[in-house]
């Protein structure tokens, strides 16, 4: 008997049991929807966790080394932006502030932002200016803001817009987008880094980061080693967005939880699929019986029950990619906040998963189906 027939056989004997095989398309599903979920989540969390990282955009990033954030800076000595300009392999350098601060709206009320103050000079790292023009950042009291999904807590100002931070006067002079949205839930304003070091309290150092771009990849180390004897860390921006990733997979608790949440939802795939799986050969156990009677190998029945489990778990692969992929498509065009997001490393670790599932449920099957002797088929 070829393997053509046996495969036509299994299809027909799976698809054959509705019931059966609906139940194993929706415990799959729901598994794969489940896992998905909250590894798209994971990955949208950190996509936010390092969105400063991105949108400024520097190659390389100096910093205190007790550093876990970009938004959470340890302020470091004016001193250090000169002594990595003079460093060899370092084709520029510029300083930046990154802080927090409250505003006072026109209607009163306060809101928290986060103020990144740019190189005076060069303004390196600014967003892109929507509304407005960069050079106006440079007028007394200016600021751009991001328009992002916290835009609106700044109750959607305009060009013009003003507002009070720390009894200075602030004006909306642009309205900027950035490459992705941050994760602390505040709006963003820039502005440069005079004004924001002016405008914000701060401890005697007020330098967030040096940002800084070598003359090549080759002098990156270099630069590294002679910035670790001043005794500060200088990242370059991949390194640093794994710094922060770490940070939040391994010394908070959300990278805890997601696992956590991960593994349940295997478990419920696996214990649904795989009983419902087990007990479809159970009930068909005299097919198989007569299957060996008339010829088929013990080896064709493998790759029957193989195929059967395979098409199972890829069809409802197939089905809970597309539903969480439906569900987040709807979320994010309803909720700005929303940050969940598909990346390969899920669809891979579902996939991995699925492809255990189907394993486990295909081993006790085979087991089974092996032990049944024609005879007893015939003599029940």
């Amino acid at each position: 008997m070829k393997y053509g027939g046996i495969l036509r056989i299994g299809f027909k004997l799976l698809v054959n049991d509705r019931a059966k095989f609906t139940a194993l398309l929706i415990g799959i599903t729901f598994a794969v929807f489940l896992m998905m979920q909250m590894t798209a989540m994971f990955a949208g969390i950190l996509n936010r966790a390092y969105s400063t990282v991105t949108n400024i955009g520097a190659s390389m990033w100096v910093m205190d080394p007790a550093v876990n954030t970009a938004t959470s800076p340890i302020p470091m000595p004016d001193y250090l932006l000169d002594a990595v300009r003079s460093m060899d392999g370092v084709s520029y350098a510029v300083p930046i502030y990154i802080g927090g601060a409250q505003v006072r709206l026109a209607s009163g009320d306060y809101q928290s932002v986060t103020v990144i103050g740019l190189d005076d000079t060069s303004l390196f790292g600014r967003p892109e200016v929507e509304q407005g023009k960069i050079a106006d950042i440079y007028a007394e009291n200016s600021f751009l803001v991001v328009d992002d999904a916290e835009f609106p807590k700044l109750e959607n100002p305009k060009i013009g817009t003003e507002f009070e931070l720390n009894d200075f006067r602030g004006v909306i002079v642009g309205i900027a987008k950035v490459a992705s949205n941050g994760l602390n839930g505040v709006p963003t304003l820039y502005t440069t880094y005079f004004r924001a070091i002016q405008y914000i309290p701060s401890t005697r150092f007020t330098m967030s980061y040096v940002l800084l771009q070598p003359k090549s990849d080759a002098a990156v180390a270099g630069i590294q080693d002679q910035v670790k004897k001043l005794g500060y860390l200088a990242l370059t921006k991949d390194a640093f967005k794994e710094h922060i990733a770490d940070f939040y997979t391994y010394q908070t608790g959300i990278g805890t939880n997601i696992l956590l949440m991960t593994v349940i939802s295997f478990i419920v795939g696996l214990s649904i699929s795989g009983q419902t799986f087990y007990s479809f050969i159970l009930e068909n156990l005299e097919k198989f019986g007569a299957l060996k009677a008339i010829g088929a190998k013990g080896r064709e029945l493998v790759v029957m029950i193989l195929f059967m489990a395979t098409f199972t778990a890829i069809t409802g692969f197939g089905l809970g990619i597309g539903l969480i992929t439906l569900l987040i498509t709807i979320a994010r065009s309803q909720l700005p906040n929303y940050a969940a997001i598909i990346t390969f490393w899920n669809l891979a670790l579902a996939f991995g998963m699925v492809v255990v599932i189907a394993a486990i449920s295909s081993y006790f099957a085979i087991r089974r189906v092996l032990k049944i002797e024609p005879f007893d088929i015939f003599r029940g």
